[in-house]
């Protein structure tokens, strides 16, 4: 394993920033991909930062065995203050980094680092995992986002990285400034995964993805199999269409009734509703299908979303 800091910067209190690239590669001549996996860009999300732990150790392994047939590099800490103060948001400057990649956005400490990112992975990838979590609010199943306009080079992919579903979504302004977005437009194939919650680790899912990544670099050719293969979940697709969102009807507190994962059949309760006159509604499933998104925290308020569902297709 070889380290490098591609960015590093002082700031006027305390330690410099700075992103550090891992990285794993053939001993021998490379045939394989060179595969980036980044986390941390949103300091909230721990999920992608134990993937990646893990992940590392177990290249090593592979490296020293002589298993890597291409490159592998781990941008570990993307947004290291961020994941300092455990803020989704840059502290001080209140940032989206991952809303701050592309040509559009003013000079700032935090486009200094995304320019550099950037352009870090467009010099060392040929296909980028982006790790991200859900908010404080929602608990998702491992799933792959997928914006409509690369859906023909990115499904075939995503179905080899061990996710429950792949959400195609139709393209809108608030993408154009991310990561996944530019390097896709950028001709470097990016997945971005979703798992788990914020401030959280799901080991049952980190474990789950772990096995996708490790699958997607075989079969990619970036690392020998040396073990039997796991068989990889077969993940749902999901158009825009075939997505119901339940949205809270009023403010109140959410109490849930069913477990992230079930299949639900149209009628079925998914939870409670209590507003502040203490009246009790009940939440209902307003189709059947897989339920892969679920409010986890109560208190909501009007219009905020409590539940997804994978429209179950009837023939």
């Amino acid at each position: 394993m070889q380290s490098q800091c591609i960015f590093a910067t002082q700031t006027p209190v305390g330690p410099p920033v700075e992103i550090i690239r891992h990285s794993f590669s053939a001993n021998a001549k490379k045939t394989g991909k060179r595969v980036s996996l980044v986390t941390g860009l949103h300091g909230d999300e721990l999920e992608g930062l134990y993937i990646c732990h893990r992940l590392m150790g177990i290249l090593k392994e592979r490296e020293a065995q002589n298993a890597l047939q291409g490159e592998v590099h781990v941008y570990p800490a993307a947004n290291p203050q961020a994941l300092d103060s455990g803020t989704r948001l840059w502290p001080f400057f209140s940032v989206d980094i991952n809303r701050t990649f592309g040509e559009n956005n003013t000079h700032s400490l935090a486009t200094d680092l995304s320019k550099a990112l950037l352009a870090d992975l467009k010099s060392n990838s040929d296909l980028v995992v982006d790790f991200h979590a859900s908010n404080l609010q929602l608990m998702e199943l491992p799933q792959i986002r997928i914006i409509k306009d690369f859906e023909k080079k990115l499904v075939p992919l995503a179905q080899l990285c061990n996710v429950d579903l792949i959400w195609v979504h139709p393209h809108a302004d608030i993408f154009e400034s991310t990561l996944g977005t530019n390097l896709n437009q950028a001709k470097i194939p990016t997945l971005v995964i979703e798992a788990g919650i914020c401030l959280r680790i799901n080991k049952t899912y980190c474990e789950q993805i772990i096995l996708g990544i490790l699958n997607l670099l075989e079969q990619t050719g970036t690392l020998q199999c040396t073990e039997p293969r796991t068989d990889i979940k077969n993940p749902k697709l999901l158009q825009p269409h075939q997505v119901a969102m339940v949205q809270s009807p009023n403010a109140g507190l959410f109490v849930k009734s069913v477990e992230i994962g079930q299949a639900l059949q149209k009628g079925d309760k998914i939870g409670d509703l209590i507003d502040s006159s203490q009246k009790q509604k009940e939440i209902i499933a307003p189709c059947s299908g897989l339920l892969f998104t679920l409010r986890e925290y109560p208190t909501t308020g009007q219009g905020a979303p409590l539940a997804r569902i994978a429209i179950e297709e009837t023939s």
